[in-house]
This record gives structure tokens, sequence and C-alpha cells, in this order.
């Protein structure tokens, strides 16, 4: 029996059904194997060496496959024909070599197929070859780079920069180019131009469209006519009449079809098209790969087997003819900065499949459709075009008009698939049909108008148009393009608005600070350059612990000058480098502010960047005499508040003013009592617009928490109220999320009570509490464990629990950040750490691991390209 280990179920499945009894199909679930969070994973002192470990699901994947080796007489790997496919494979032989349990006499065979088809796969395991060193070397160099850049740029970034979340190789970058985008809108200057158009009638009715095109012997260029002065007295010139046409032009025009879907083009034209993100988009291709009905979709080329070529070229001749199809099959170049080609292009594996036979559901029929009709699109005839150009001149020679038009002429591959634009890109595939003239013939002029414009800032990002700007400049691999976007709207640095790529203001700080003082880690050519050596490492052309040693030397260098770097010196720099945005020196209608920094409250100190546990703030340089604070961004309604609050009218019951007032975290509402004032937080969607904020809504937020209605059990009341992680209903010590904000104010007693009884279901099933992970020891011993607690999830040493900060996961929090939670909630609550320490501090286990930390930990980031 044969052992083939390929890395989903589903494709164990399909495959399973092309190869016969002999052969025993097994799914490793992905990689088996990472590199650690904590202190050296990676040791640049000792040679580069890595430390793997495989957690509990992946050590059971290990033993399925070890079991199933005992009785196989040959190991298969059929991972994925890729970089990151070769690295699984490796992985898996090492585990197995480590367990014992690969014999030396075992033979160990790789294959690789492009698609999921009975042909791909059976000729496959009739080509086997051995596992590629250099493309392992190339995976090596890649994770190991990015987990030092990860490991060590980002407890920087957490030091210096509190509240901001991590830093890496490609995520950096991709975060500035947004940041960069935005800072160009927010200082571009519209500048204003006039236009002329003017109506004419042609001999033979037919009406058309101009443009002033010359004026005076001058060709007219944008901002020629710059004021309306200067365009009233060319529409005066124009409107003197008289034309006729003094040139025509026609010259045919043709469109050749794009190439079949690389990963970034598929990804860039199912967000045009579909709407997808990238994210959704590589879900669907990986079930579809899958499924059998695509190539591998991480690719970077553009040519197809030549099978396939024939099979789409007789779908053309069939369904459409023979003048749709051209005289020869149409070939491709990449024009992407470090494209590799291994491989081909996404197509379908079987062509005869259309769309409308194809009977999946949702994402992966739309995607599937996209993909058949682009590689069929592409071996189309040429579409052909006839544009026209008019001039006509008037009586006088002063003006000429200029009429443009196209006719589609063939439509060729257009039949089957036009491609999408950006926001922003030039061209107008509209036809605008002119009619027939001659030189020397007359038009008489209709109407003429002026018509003021101004130019418009370029378009923010979108995810289709990041993905091609990061696939120009070499940035990343489009393999990992997806997971790049996913990482930095999960980190919180942009977030995505109608389509639209926003840098919030933690990204503008991240990327602020990482220009001014690791500048040469977020320069576009810089890390092009690194992607380029990574593939000359996979090609054997370079050795690849030399090229970490080389990038390590200078980066450790350039962080340790870091280390004596004081919060305060980082502020100044800051507050300098984005004082533009924090402080503009225009208000929200346009109109001058002369002292953008002056205090609005005590008019005296000067406001300016602050650093707290949660990230930047505006304070006043009075504090603590002057209390007044803003959040970060100057932008939007909530900036607008008086510091001091604005009366929103008198409680009905209590007869208290109430306020609407903001703070570091945002707008809230207050009412004076006896004891200290009632303070209420806003919800989100209302601290979008806190200005629509009415009294009776202030009144109901001050009256949580609210009292459903007695426990029918033992009389104790159901409480609801808003609190960290959003709406719930409380019973004693019991809390059930809720999943609208509104329910907090109607939810009734029996609804309540069966969330309690289901959450308490929950609990009991769970007994008592389980660590979810360990993250290691002390400094002064005892175990640092990880738990989900009914707050949400927290670490814990011995009896001080500290809960984990909004932005942080159990799956990302390192050992040092779990130090730093555990000592402030000591320090800050009196106690002495944990009597266990003593205890912990005698077992050897516990002391040898403590030398390790020889660098400061960081989050792993799930990116593997950071």
């Amino acid at each position: 029996m044969k052992l083939v280990v390929v890395e989903s179920p589903a494709k164990a499945k399909t495959i399973n059904k092309y190869l016969g009894k002999d052969y025993k199909v097994l799914a490793s679930y992905g990689h088996i194997r990472d590199l650690p969070s904590k202190n050296g994973s990676v040791d640049p002192d000792n040679d580069f060496e890595m430390i793997w470990e495989a957690d509990s699901k992946s050590s059971k994947r290990i033993s399925e496959i070890a079991s199933a080796l005992k009785e196989a007489d040959t190991l298969i790997l059929a991972t994925d024909p890729d970089r990151e496919g070769e690295a699984i494979s490796w992985h898996l032989v090492e585990a197995l070599r480590k367990r014992r349990a690969l014999k030396k006499d075992t033979p160990v065979e790789r294959v690789v197929f492009n698609a999921i088809t009975k042909n791909a796969v059976t000729t496959a395991m009739e080509h086997p070859r051995q596992i590629d060193a250099e493309l392992v070397d190339a995976y090596l160099a890649r994770r190991a780079l990015d987990y030092l850049v990860g490991f060590n740029l980002s407890p920087v970034l957490w030091r210096k920069l509190p509240g901001s979340r991590s830093a890496g190789r490609v995520q950096s970058v991709a975060l500035r180019i947004v940041c960069d985008r935005e800072n160009e809108i927010e200082l571009f200057k519209p500048e204003e131009y006039w236009n002329v158009l003017a109506s004419l009638r042609a001999p033979d009715g037919t009406d058309f469209e101009t443009r002033l095109y010359s004026l005076d012997g001058e060709t007219l260029k944008k901002f020629t006519l710059g004021n309306k002065g200067d365009a009233d007295k060319a529409l005066e010139i124009v409107r003197g009449g008289g034309y006729s046409v003094s040139s025509v032009e026609a010259k045919p025009v043709k469109r050749n079809p794009p190439p079949p879907f690389i990963t970034s083009t598929l990804q860039q034209e199912a967000s045009r098209k579909l709407g997808f993100t990238a994210k959704r988009t590589m879900q669907a291709a990986q079930k579809l790969y899958e499924e059998g009905r695509i190539t591998y979709m991480r690719t970077d080329g553009v040519n197809m087997a030549e099978e396939a070529y024939v099979a789409a070229r007789s779908m053309i001749q069939s369904n459409y003819g023979a003048r749709y199809l051209p005289e020869k099959t149409r070939r491709y170049s990449s024009k992407a900065k470090n494209a590799q080609e291994a491989h081909e292009a996404i197509r379908p594996t079987n062509f005869d499949l259309r769309p409308e036979e194809y009977h999946g559901d949702g994402d992966l029929k739309k995607l599937y459709t996209l993909v058949w009709r682009r590689a069929v699109a592409s071996q189309m005839e040429t579409a052909r075009f006839e544009r026209t150009t008019i001039d006509l001149t008037s009586k006088d020679k002063r003006a000429v008009l200029r009429a443009t038009g196209q006719v589609l002429v063939f439509d060729g591959y257009i039949k089957l698939y036009t491609e999408g634009r950006d926001e922003g890109d030039d061209g107008d595939d509209a036809e605008n049909r002119l009619p027939k003239m001659q030189e020397g013939q007359h038009a008489d002029l209709l109407k003429a108008d002026a018509t003021q414009h101004f130019t418009t800032p370029p378009p923010r990002y979108t995810e289709a148009s990041l993905v091609k700007k990061l696939e120009e400049l070499g940035i990343g691999r489009p393999s990992t393009y997806a997971s790049t976007l996913s990482t930095l709207e999960d980190r919180g640095y942009v977030r995505l608005e109608k389509k639209q790529l926003i840098p919030e203001d933690k990204g503008r700080l991240v990327t602020a600070f990482l220009e001014n003082f690791f500048q040469r880690y977020v320069e576009y050519d810089f890390t092009a350059g690194l992607e380029e050596k990574l593939d000359i490492i996979s090609d054997g052309k370079l050795d690849w612990k030399t090229f970490l040693k080389e990038f390590w030397q200078q980066f450790i260098s350039d962080v340790d000058q870091t280390k004596d770097l004081r919060v305060s010196e980082v502020l100044d720099v800051l507050n300098e480098e984005l004082g533009a945005y924090v402080f503009p020196r225009q208000d929200a209608d346009g109109n001058p502010v002369e002292n953008p920094r002056q205090c609005p409250l005590c008019k005296e100190g000067e406001l300016s960047m602050k650093l707290g546990r949660y990230g930047a703030f505006v304070g006043c340089s009075r504090h603590p005499e002057c209390k007044y604070t803003r959040q970060f961004s100057a932008t939007g309604e909530q900036s607008a508040i008086n510091p001091d609050g604005e009366e929103l009218g008198i409680h009905p019951e209590t007869g208290q003013t109430v306020f609407l007032k903001t703070g570091r975290f945002g707008p809230y509402v207050e009412m004076a009592t006896d004891d200290k004032p009632k303070r209420a937080s806003l919800t989100k969607a209302e601290k979008e617009n806190p200005q629509a904020l009415t009294l009776d809504r202030a009144v109901e937020l001050l009256s949580l928490p609210r009292e459903v209605g007695k426990h029918p059990e033992d009389g104790e009341p159901i409480l609801a109220n808003f609190g960290r992680f959003g709406p719930y209903v409380q019973h004693g010590k019991t809390y059930a999320n809720l999943k609208d904000p509104n329910d907090v104010f109607t939810i009734g007693l029996n609804h309540a009570v069966t969330l309690i009884a289901d959450k308490k279901a929950k609990g009991a099933a769970r007994g008592a509490a389980t660590a979810l992970k360990s993250l290691g020891d002390h400094p002064d011993g005892g175990a640092i464990e990880v738990f989900e607690g009914r707050y949400g999830p927290y670490v814990k040493h011995g009896k001080t629990n500290a809960t984990l900060p909004k932005d942080v996961t159990p799956d990302t929090v390192t050992l040092e950040q779990a130090i730093e939670l555990i000592n402030a909630k000591a320090a800050k609550g009196g106690k002495k750490k944990a009597p266990a320490k003593k205890a912990a501090a005698k077992k050897p286990a516990a002391k040898k691991k403590a030398p390790a930390k020889k660098k400061p930990a960081a989050k792993k980031d799930s990116n593997p390209e950071g």
C-alpha cells in the first residue's frame, strides 16, 4: 500500500476517487508545525536555529499518519505545488523522522499537480521527485525573516507607542501605502478649471456634442481657462458661430483580451465585479480547486497548459463561430515585478463545464463564472473599434471645436468578458456615434455653455487597487495578499468602508513611528529587494543563512538604537509629523483656524498628543489643572462637543441637568447625583453622530442597568446593561450577551430567563476553568496561563488575574505582554505576587527556561509575511 498525504480533507476525498485500492489518502490539515510564539524560536546567535512545535491537533494528525505508515511501503507527499506546499511536505518528513516513524528504507516521493483531475493526479504519480531543498530553504528564510522582524519590531511599538499591535515586513509597507494616499487626499488643494461645450447640428439633421479645442491658434490645456472671466471670453468667441468641418480623421483601434487570471488579478476582478474581499475570493477559489473545478489558485503565471488552449479554442469555435477564433493561440508574458511563473494561470479544469451547468452555490458559482469567462475570452478574437475625430472651425477662425466618437465594429472577446476598472482609472468604453461629415461641410451652432470644474484628489485604495499596487512594487507574494489585508483590518489599522481602505488613527500612528525611526524597513524598494533575494534563494543562487545574517546585523543594530529612546522624544516627533492631521488649520467648513493647538477649555494651554494605556489621545499642556482631553483624530462630530459639556435638558425625575460630554474614550452622558456624577457611554452607532442624541435617549442610557424582572427560580433580579463587550443580561454571577444594543431596553423576562439558562448550561458543561494555553514562567517563578472568563480572556499567575486588552487575543498574547499585565495588576491592587511563585521556583525546569529570553517577545502574526 502507498500512503498519500495532502493538506485538506476535501482534497483527500477528491484524490481518493482517482486512485485505486492500493493507495490510502490522508490529510495533514495544512502545516503540522510552526514557530511557537515565544523567545528563541529563531536563534540568530546559533546559526539561525529554528524551533518547531506541533499543537495538540497537529500532533494527532502526525500520529494518524505515522500509524498508517506502518502498513505502507511508500510515502507520497502530494501537497500544493508551491513554496508552502513544499514546506508542508518537508515538515511532515522531519516530524515523522523525529518520531522514528519513517524507516530509512521507506521510499519518500514528492508529487505535484496543478489541477485535481484524474489525468493530472495519475500523471503526477507516474513522475515523482524528491523534496526541493532550495524551495524549502526559501521558505525557511522567509519564515525566519518575518519572525525576526515581527518579534523584535513589535515590542518596540508596545513600549514606545502603547495601544499599537504589531509590525511586519509586508504588513507595515502595505499600511504605509494606504496612509500615504490618505495624506495626499488631506493635503490636496482643488484647482478650478472651465470647459466650453457646444451642441451642433449636421447637415443630415443629427445633433452632436463638441468641446472647445483651440482658441486663437492655441490648443487649450486643462487649466487654460482657469476662472469664470476667461471662460466667458472664450464662450463669447464660440457663440460667434459659422462652423465648418476643417478635418475628419477616422482610424481603426484594436483591443486585445486580457490574459487568464493569476492570483492578484483574480482578487482584483472579484473585488470590482463581485464585491468580494481578497480573503473571501481565496476561500472560494480554494474550494473550487479542491473540487477539481479550477487549477491551482496561487500562481503568477499567465499561460495555460497546451491541452487547455486546445479546449478553450474548441469551445470558442463550437459556441461562437470561426470569426471569434484567432488564427493562432494567444500566449502571454507577465508584467509583474518578481513574477516566477512556475505554474500555469488559473483556469477551469474542464472548459466543457459552462458556468450555467455548474451547480455550486453562492460564491463558488460566481467565482467559477468569472474564471471560466476570463480564460475563454483570453483566447478569443480582438475587439475592433473605429475612432473618429472631427474638428470644426468658426467663420472668424478663432475657435476650433472638436468632437470625438468611438464605434464598435466587431465585439470579439467583449462578447464574453470586459475587464473591470478601478476608481480613477482613465478610459471610457461608451460608444459616441458621430454623423458622417466631410471637410468643408457646415454645421449649425445650437447652444454653447461654459462649465466650472475642480480637480479631485486621488481615490482611496480599495483592496483591488492595493493588491495591484503591491504587485507593481514587487512587495510580498500574491498568495499572501489576502492575509496581509486581513491582518491590517484585524489589527484595527485600517477599516473597509464602501470598498475603500481608510487608515485608522492607530494605523497612522504606527506608520509615522516606523517612517521616523525605522524608515529603511518601510521603504518600497528595500522591501521589494528582500523579495528578490528570497526568489534568488529558491533558485539555489544564494545561501539562506548568509542572507539572514546580512539582514540581521543591520536590523538588530537599528532595534537596539531605540532602547534608550524616551516616549517624550517619540511624542515630539509624532506631534510634528502628524500635526496637520491632528491639529488642522481649517475647521469642517473650510474656515481658517488661527491657533489650532490652543486648548479650547482653558484658552491658555497648548494641545499635544499624549500616550495612554489604550493608545494616543490629545490633552492640554496644563494638565492636571486643565483636564481637557479628546480623541486622537480631529475629524468627526465628537471633536466638536464643548469640553465643558453640552446641556441636553433637565432629567424629568431628578431635576438635574443632563450633559453630553467627550473624553479620551469618546462621547458620554453625565448627570450630577448626591454621591458622584452618574455617567453612561453611548452605543457604537451613537458615537458616530453624538450631536443627534436626544434628552429622552440620554435619560434612557442613564437609567441603566435596567431591571428586566425577577428570576422565577430564586426571585433575584435580572438586569440588562452595556458592558465592555457589548449589551448583556445578568443574573447573579451569570452574564449572557445580547445581539442587538436595543435589546437592553426591550428584552422581556421570558427571553432573558432563556438566555441565562443557556449560559449556565454551557458553563456547567465546561466545568472548572481550563487553561487555553501556557505561556511560560514568570521571572519570579510560577507558570503564566491563559483562560477564557466571563469578561473575556485573561492571563493568570498564582492568584493574580489580568484581563487581556481588547486588541490582544489568547492566540497572539506573548509571555512578555502577560508579565507586564500581571505586574501592573498586582501593583494596582497592592497585592504581593502569588505565593505559588516560591513553590514553582523550586522546580528545575522553570529555572532553565528563564535564561532563554534574549530579546523581547512579540505576538505571532498569522500572516506569514508580516
